[in-house]
């Protein structure tokens, strides 16, 4: 593309660009040129970000122990925090003895009621053996009960963007209201993985033993040698057989996530099939470069009446080596901008659609300040305003504020 045409792209926030989404919205869907036998499932590529399959990936779902994971990432929080420290200790309360140890049934430490473990072993317990007798000890050490924890854990899941994502307990025992979904367990992950990686690293050991009971861990992608280092089974007749997933290929990171499988086969063996397609599959392209000006968002009643927009990092893409689907992208932001801006502030996303699926989302900030122009500039954009603000009504019957501009993308 060249740049005169890139800067016609980015140009305007016009109703050209308004109408074509809404015309977008109503053409046909191409087919995955992948699929699986999983009611849900989602893989994604942690260096760029890429989506590199989604089925119902957004569809709340029942996560069994998966939800462990969010139990994890809760007491390293706490860790972080300097709230909690690895020299801690936690005693095994009766509680969580008869509800998540030998006498449940389930899966289980084998932990002594009344016994203390130190908090290393303790999430051992938690990953590798899937103790839910580890996890409530866990919990009712940090939040005096598991529903206090629960509630942690719900209220962190919203500080790290998790916004469907509701936790009733830290086992992952059946209750209706505790859902989530592929896509937020991926998310979650990824936000594991990066903020504490002492702490992922577990979840890639393949055993660990306790009260002199070896157990193996559950997760069947560590004996495949596909370069599997994590992360987390599960299983409750409401769900079906699930598993979160990573592995590592070439300095290449993938995360799959599976649900509703019949087996614990079928789960490893759709989430190995996932991997294996999203490592060979895909070619990387560099859409823009660090600091380079995407597209541009509107400025009511600025000096200019626009700025630049640009991400922090270079923006780049996995995409299907002899797909023909056309990659489209555009900008969404709260806007119009109100004065002054300040540089570096983020505004707004850039999402690249690849077909029908969200491929990628990076955040956007503003590459230059503006400050407040004169009353003749915000009195024309005020009626520019409410003429654009009408339209959006008549089309999308909302009034919501975020505005969409078309990105300098090819």
């Amino acid at each position: 593309m060249s740049p005169g045409a890139r800067d016609v792209l980015r140009a305007t926030l016009s109703l050209l660009a308004i109408l074509v989404l809404a015309i977008a919205a109503l053409a046909p869907r191409q087919a995955s040129a992948f699929e699986t036998a999983a009611e849900q499932a989602f893989l994604i590529d942690a260096a760029t970000g890429t989506v590199l399959f989604a089925k119902n990936a957004d569809v709340l779902m029942v996560p069994a122990s998966m939800a462990k994971i969010m139990t994890v990432e809760t007491i390293a929080e706490e860790l972080r925090q300097g709230r909690l420290s690895q020299d801690d200790v936690f005693t095994v309360s009766e509680n969580a003895w008869r509800t998540g140890g030998a006498p449940s049934g389930g899966s289980t430490m084998f932990a002594e009621v009344g016994s203390t473990i130190a908090l290393p072993d303790l999430l051992r317990g938690i990953i590798v053996q899937s103790g839910n007798d580890a996890a409530i000890a866990a919990a009712e050490g940090i939040a005096g009960s598991e529903e206090g924890f629960a509630r942690m854990m719900t209220q962190h899941a919203r500080e790290i963007g998790l916004a469907q994502s509701v936790w009733r307990n830290a086992t992952g025992y059946h209750d209706p209201e505790q859902v989530t979904t592929a896509r937020e367990l991926a998310k979650l992950t990824l936000h594991l993985m990066e903020r504490s990686p002492e702490i992922y690293a577990i979840f890639g050991e393949e055993s660990f033993a306790w009260n002199g009971i070896t157990q193996r861990n559950r997760n069947d992608l560590l004996t495949m040698n596909i370069g599997a280092d994590g992360v987390k089974t599960g299983f409750l007749t409401e769900s079906g057989y699930g598993l979160v997933g990573s592995a590592v290929r070439d300095g290449q990171r993938l995360v799959v996530v599976v649900n509703g499988l019949a087996t614990a086969r079928a789960r490893a063996d759709e989430a190995r099939k996932l991997l294996d397609w999203g490592f060979r599959a895909f070619d990387r392209r560099r859409l823009f470069e660090a600091g380079e000006t995407v597209g541009e968002a509107q400025v009511y009643g600025g000096e200019t009446p626009w700025v630049a927009l640009a991400a922090a990092e270079p923006i780049e893409i996995l995409v299907p080596r002899g797909d023909d689907q056309r990659l489209s992208a555009r900008i969404v932001y709260r806007g119009p901008l109100m004065p002054p801006v300040e540089a570096g502030t983020r505004v707004g996303v850039l999402r690249v659609m690849r077909g029908d699926t969200l491929a990628l989302e990076t955040p956007l900030e503003t590459a230059a300040s503006v400050g407040r122009g004169p009353v003749s500039r915000r009195a024309v954009d005020g009626l520019w305003e409410l003429g654009a603000g009408a339209i959006r009504r008549a089309i999308f019957g909302d009034p919501d504020t975020a505005e969409d501009a078309p990105a300098g993308a090819s």
